[in-house]
């Protein structure tokens, strides 16, 4: 087997540069999707924007649109990208198009004229960078081996969220922190959010940058396809996908179950991350500017989760990995349920963080080791797909659970809104735990 498809030794140098896409990346995961740029276009930009609509609401139909287009290319591309031996090549071209996307945020200026550029511009970036996902995550099987795949993967996702924490720190003081007409130590103008704009172009240099040592140090993979045949069209790829669908659920329907089961804990997972902030400032009494802290703080925590779990997970196996995770940050939910004030949110609320790089770093090694060698693309595009299929269920449970937790309560809190992120976090462990134990072992035995 090609040592291209996977690796029989670590290589270090190649781990490190994988791991440093994942650094990269932070900068639109952290700074413009969830931190920084979307915050500044919902109550900068759109904050008077006329209509029957409030510019959150704006922004979650454009979300909810392009996750609809991811779970429609997501699996051929990662067909495509597996068998034409383009699998870096998709990467390069996604990437770089997600820079130059966060770059053209520069020209959203504070004006509710300029939020429909904004929306669109994030929509497509969050369609392309998940999409630049399924062939990074797929590299993770030729840059790791079957006995450090775990620690490889977690290294990424710690990468990933310290990558976050310098980005954020710099992005605070340098151009956000202060009052009045300029802010920061860079003394950067306010003016029509041009310290915000810039926070984007700073954002996509630093993508661009520590993207570039993958490019270089890790090879392309051969193709799977017979060189001699043409190129399938894109129609012949969904014709291909769902083909393998079907053969899944004859041949392999435990990597099925678990790409339903994954596709609702991760759901769960983002659902922790996205209504944290909200959930510190209206019901624990958490300052706005604390958010920001707790956000640094959060991030330091699930990296060294991730960190920790690697090891774990190439001994244990990350299917205890993930049900461990799971089952933590359940009871750490069900405390913060019933409990009041800041500190109680700062213990257990970091508790739950403490949680969720465990199981997405997990969850990423499990698809892995029972992936036969040459397919990783093509499942992991199904595991975008079945992911975003259910990425409404914890924004509807949030809202749902607090519409029916103050109705049945007569009460005014966003509290209840925990217990429908544990809904979804159930839901995938239950799921999870229908997948057979043995698949582990038996993929062990595959791909050495």
């Amino acid at each position: 087997m090609s040592n291209d498809l996977v690796a029989t030794h670590r290589d270090r140098g190649r781990v490190v540069v994988w791991g440093l896409w994942d650094w990269g990346s932070a900068a639109f995961n952290a700074v413009i999707v969830t931190f920084i740029f979307s915050v500044y276009l919902v109550e900068g930009v759109g904050d008077d924007v006329p209509g029957p609509f409030r510019a959150a609401t704006w922004l979650g139909i454009s979300s909810a649109a392009g996750a609809i287009l991811i779970a429609v290319i997501a699996p051929a591309l990662g067909r495509r990208s597996d068998a034409g031996g383009a699998r870096k090549k998709s990467l390069f071209w996604l990437t770089a198009t997600v820079v130059v996307i966060t770059a053209s945020l520069f020209f959203v200026e504070d004006d509710w004229h300029f939020l429909w550029l904004g929306l669109v511009l994030m929509a497509a970036g969050s369609v392309i960078f998940e999409l630049a996902n399924v062939p990074y995550f797929a590299m993770l099987r030729q840059v790791s081996t079957p006995d450090d795949v775990g620690r490889v993967s977690g290294f990424g996702w710690a990468m990933g969220y310290f990558g976050g924490i310098i980005l954020l720190l710099i992005c605070y003081f340098g151009f956000v922190a202060g009052d009045g007409d300029t802010r920061g130590f860079l003394g950067v103008s306010t003016e029509d959010g041009l310290n915000i704009r810039l926070i984007a172009l700073l954002a996509a240099v630093w993508f661009l940058v520590f993207a570039i040592p993958l490019f270089l140090k890790v090879p392309e993979l051969p193709p799977t396809a017979n060189p001699d045949e043409p190129r399938a069209s894109i129609a012949d790829s969904y014709r291909g996908v769902w083909s393998d669908i079907r053969q899944m659920w004859r041949e392999d329907r435990s990597t099925l179950k678990f790409l339903v089961a994954s596709a609702f804990f991760r759901d769960g997972l983002a659902g922790v991350f996205a209504y944290g902030a909200v959930l510190a400032v209206s019901v624990y009494s958490i300052s706005k500017d604390d958010v920001i802290l707790f956000g640094v703080a959060a991030n330091v925590i699930s990296a060294a989760g991730a960190l920790l779990a690697g090891r774990y997970d190439d001994v244990v196996g990350p299917r205890a990995v993930i049900v461990f995770s799971l089952v933590s940050m359940l009871a750490c939910g069900l405390v913060l349920l019933f409990v009041e004030g800041p500190r109680n949110f700062w213990i257990f609320g970091l508790g739950l963080c403490l949680f969720v790089g465990p199981a997405q770093s997990a969850s990423r090694t499990y698809l892995t080791r029972i992936t036969t060698p040459g397919r990783e693309g093509q499942n992991f595009g199904l595991y975008a797909m079945t992911g975003r299929a259910v990425s409404f269920m914890a924004p509807l449970m949030f809202a749902l659970s607090i519409w029916a937790g103050n109705l049945v309560l007569d009460t005014d809190t966003d509290r209840w809104g925990i217990f429908g992120i544990m809904i979804v976090l159930a839901a995938g462990l239950i799921l999870l735990l229908l997948v057979p134990k043995d698949v582990e072992d038996r993929a062990r035995r595959l791909t050495r």
